[in-house]
């Protein structure tokens, strides 16, 4: 998906609204793969100032995303503030400021809103605060049924260190 900037960059305008709204394609991010329920919803304004374009604006949608405890699929609610600049001048590789560099009139805008969804997501995606996981022996969804697997296993690494407990 592109936004025209064109009437920013030759001066014509200095701010335009966005509001775009597409389909996306499931992708996959760190073995994981991040699917979306709705389509994404992007509004905002550009600002120009100068030769820099300023990107303000909120990104909300409805992923669908694996449990990192138990692996079933649940849905998550995504609303992103997003705040990106762009240029269509080279910037000096001294300046501290994250300034994106565009060819042409337009900004592929798909990538930088993936970024964004991505850096919102939390580190552990859990389906509920109180997700139970998987059982560590045979894989039971614990959320689901229970399992008849004994908390009494040891890892048989450490099997010694049993015994030495049981003594006292």
């Amino acid at each position: 998906m592109t936004i025209d900037v064109a009437n920013l960059i030759n001066k014509r305008k200095t701010i335009i609204e966005v509001h775009l709204v597409y389909e996306e394609r499931p992708f996959y991010e760190e073995g994981e793969i991040i699917g979306f329920n709705k389509p994404v919803e992007l509004k905002g304004e550009i600002n120009a100032v100068g030769d820099i374009l300023t990107l303000d604006g909120t990104i909300s949608t409805e992923l669908n995303l694996p449990c990192s405890r138990c692996l079933s699929a649940f849905n998550h609610a995504v609303s992103v503030p997003i705040h990106e600049r762009f240029s269509n001048i080279p910037q000096d590789e001294d300046d501290d400021d994250e300034i994106i560099f565009i060819e042409g009139e337009s900004i592929e805008i798909t990538d930088i809103v993936k970024n964004n969804i991505v850096l919102s997501l939390p580190i552990k995606k859990l389906c509920s605060d109180d997700c139970k996981g998987l059982c560590q022996h045979c894989g039971t969804n614990l959320n689901i049924s229970t399992c008849n697997c004994g908390n009494d296993i040891v890892d048989p690494r450490l099997e010694k260190l049993k015994d030495l407990f049981s003594e006292r």
